[in-house]
């Protein structure tokens, strides 16, 4: 893709993570200085979405994002067969690479609903004297993540590669089908975030909602 933001400029191909910590800056710094405040005036007292629901809204918005990646990937590679690079991975296809931030920017501000509500969930539900395994969980939960993402890439490239065919996940992205990689994991994204609402349900209220429903008269 060409990635020139002018003539003699062009952002580097490992720099478009760049995007997701933007996005997610941004969105702390607007949702936390801007969004919250100006709800809380409107509605006259102080307005907080609760942590749960947050991480419910990152989960959706991982699932956005995956939607958004598999179209611009489908339209990537039918661009780069239309031009006949088919057979070479390393051309340039005559589509601007800024394609991909809208991606990037969906994941950055999941990251800042699910990360800091993961966070704050294991804070607040853990006593004080374990905070520092409040902290380990969350690292654990990326750790087991990049496990499950290694294994779905696997299973993919293996099942896809019978038979001689070319794999969705091969060197060449051009004959590959990253198109139907990113729909698998759009629903696998979407089967999560359902099995995360039940889990969710299940649980009840998180540990500030119970405090509030205790603190109710006739309670």
């Amino acid at each position: 893709m060409d990635r020139h933001l002018t003539k003699k400029f062009q952002i580097p191909a490992g720099s478009y993570g760049m995007f997701n910590v933007i996005s997610l800056a941004l969105w702390v710094i607007l949702y936390d200085r801007v969004i919250l405040p100006l709800i809380s005036k409107m509605k006259g007292k102080s307005v907080r979405i609760g942590v749960k629901l947050r991480m419910g809204i990152g989960l959706f918005l991982t699932c956005i994002a995956m939607v958004v990646s598999a179209i611009v990937e489908n339209a990537r590679r039918r661009e780069a067969i239309r031009d006949g690079f088919q057979n070479n991975p390393q051309a340039i296809v005559k589509m601007s690479a800024m394609w991909l931030v809208p991606q990037f920017c969906l994941n950055g501000i999941a990251e800042a609903f699910t990360a800091i509500g993961q966070t704050e969930f294991f804070y607040s539900e853990l006593p004080k004297s374990m905070s520092s395994i409040a902290a380990a969980l969350f690292v654990l939960g990326l750790a087991v993540a990049n496990l499950l993402a290694s294994a779905v890439v696997s299973i993919i490239d293996d099942i896809t590669s019978k038979g001689g065919k070319d794999s969705w996940v091969s060197s060449n992205i051009n004959k590959s089908r990253f198109d139907n990689y990113y729909w698998v994991l759009a629903i696998l994204s979407f089967i999560n975030l359902f099995y995360y609402f039940l889990c969710a349900w299940a649980y009840g209220p998180s540990g500030r909602q119970a405090t509030k429903v205790k603190a109710l008269p006739g309670r």
